[in-house]
């Protein structure tokens, strides 16, 4: 089945910005980044950002932007038999157009990878064709998604708490865009 990405959750004063590879079923049937109910991706994002919990999902967008936070996928579309990652067909990958988002919102320095996925289909479909403003920086982080259940909940919290660290040092004070 062919599959597209949501556009990008986004707003003018985000530093960092969050890639998943594509949404998951539960994502695309409720219009909504990372809509499983067992994804880890909102408790995390809740827990490292000291957000409020809201079941509203765009007031979750909203503070998500507040704190300098976007998201987006890297891929635009695929063909996916399943929900998995696995389940891709790599042949059918089409990525996003991150030259022209990262010209339109030059505070992103710091680009973070919701899993291998991710980062695997960024560098193999993004880097090696689009051109890209220097001095980002990438960060791979474990996949939030229920499939990853290899690592221990309290491990992947510690790294995904990396952003807050991050988004300290790139606070507006002291940020100074090269």
């Amino acid at each position: 089945m062919l599959v597209h990405s949501f556009p990008p959750a986004i707003s003018a004063n985000c530093r960092v910005l969050i890639l998943g590879s594509m949404p998951g079923r539960r994502s695309l049937e409720m219009q909504q980044y990372y809509a499983h109910p067992q994804n880890l991706f909102w408790p995390f994002i809740r827990t490292t950002l000291s957000m409020p919990e809201t079941p509203v999902y765009q007031d979750r967008l909203a503070l998500l932007n507040q704190h300098g936070v976007g998201l987006w996928d890297v891929l635009q579309e695929c063909f996916r038999t399943g929900s998995l990652d696995s389940d891709i067909e790599e042949v059918s990958i089409i990525a996003n157009d991150f030259s022209t988002l990262l010209q339109q919102f030059p505070g992103i320095r710091h680009i973070f990878f919701n899993g291998s996925k991710a980062e695997q289909a960024f560098r193999r479909h993004v880097l090696k064709h689009q051109s890209l403003p220097a001095g980002l920086h990438y960060h791979r982080l474990p996949s939030t998604s229920p499939a990853n259940a290899s690592i221990p909940r309290a491990r992947k919290l510690a790294d995904w708490q990396y952003i807050a660290t991050i988004l300290h040092q790139t606070t507006p004070e002291n940020y100074v865009q090269k």
